[in-house]
């Protein structure tokens, strides 16, 4: 089988691949690590005062103003069904641009950028009909571990994206 016709069989496979490889920044929550398609990426910055609004999903920790910008604030831990915990010196805020929308993301840590061939990405895992993940890309396996890749545009569904865009 050629590269060619080998590469197109996998993409078109059962579970229909569609992480692609390149560049992500690998974060830390809990006890697993996850990845971030490094174009979704604006900025590393670290935890700064954040802004309550009321009325809004416990994952949405608030707004912060990053020179002059107001950015809305998602814990993913939270978002994930995590317990919350303490922000630490190690905490940080990821920007990313989510379907025109600038927004932060807390991880517990960055850790760092990889660049992950096509043949490394497996698909995502499934778990069944009540177990949405189709908020994950494929499953990175890079130096013996799995890196989770996150699609970070469907993380959020766009009801609780338009939440985040009225807390601005």
């Amino acid at each position: 089988m050629s590269q060619a016709v080998e590469t197109e069989s996998r993409k078109g496979g059962a579970a229909g691949a569609k992480a692609k490889e390149g560049k992500y920044l690998t974060f830390v929550l809990g006890h697993e690590e996850y990845g971030l398609e490094i174009l979704k990426v604006r900025e590393i910055i670290s935890v700064m005062e954040i802004t309550e609004v009321p009325q809004v999903p416990p994952f949405i920790k608030g707004v912060i103003n990053l020179r002059g910008k107001v950015i809305p604030i998602i814990d993913l831990r939270l978002k994930f069904g995590m317990s919350a915990i303490e922000y630490t010196r190690e905490t940080c805020i990821i920007v990313v641009n989510v379907r025109d929308l600038l927004l932060g993301i807390v991880v517990d840590t960055v850790a760092e950028v990889l660049d992950i061939m096509e043949k490394d990405i497996d698909p995502p895992p499934t778990f069944g009909s009540q177990i949405k993940t189709d908020f994950i890309l494929g499953m990175g396996k890079v130096k013996g571990k799995v890196k989770i890749l996150l699609d970070i545009d469907m993380v959020l569904s766009s009801e609780e994206l338009e939440v985040v865009a009225e807390a601005v």
